[in-house]
């Protein structure tokens, strides 16, 4: 049997590439399902607050970001008494994209875990939650 990390980042290409192609029909680039899902559930969110929820730097969500306000799926805007952060939330066009990619998502597990029990489902959510508290985030340099 391959190693436990040769599987996971397996898993998490294949995964990856599914999703990308779907997001790629919907004219979307890499990075912007993951800023869609996660603002659909926030509502509203600065740079910092999205790029630290992707797992991007700040500087890579900006140019994400940029490139979805010029496709007209988010809007940035400043909140009174804050003038130092842009606040990002989705348009109606966005909201609708969020909303594709939602079914993509579940459609991309469902292929994935097709045939499973629920059981066996919970339990892979467990172990693969229990394994990402292994990792806090942080700088890999930084690692012994």
């Amino acid at each position: 049997m391959e190693s436990l990390h040769y599987l996971l980042m397996k898993a998490h290409t294949n995964l990856s590439r599914y999703i990308l192609a779907q997001a790629s029909s919907l004219s979307l680039t890499p990075g912007q399902p993951k800023v869609l899902d996660f603002l659909q559930k926030a509502g509203e969110a600065d740079q910092k607050t999205i790029a630290a929820y992707c797992e991007i730097e700040p500087a890579t969500a900006g140019s994400i970001l940029l490139r979805m306000e010029q496709a007209g799926l988010i809007v940035r805007r400043q909140k009174p008494g804050n003038r130092r952060s842009l606040f990002v939330s989705l348009t109606d066009k966005g909201a609708a994209a969020a909303q594709a990619m939602t079914g993509v998502f579940h459609e991309a597990e469902e292929k994935a875990l097709a045939g499973w029990q629920e059981a066996d489902i919970q339990a892979l959510k467990t172990l693969l939650t229990r394994l990402c508290g292994a990792f806090p985030l942080s700088d890999p340099k930084e690692e012994p």
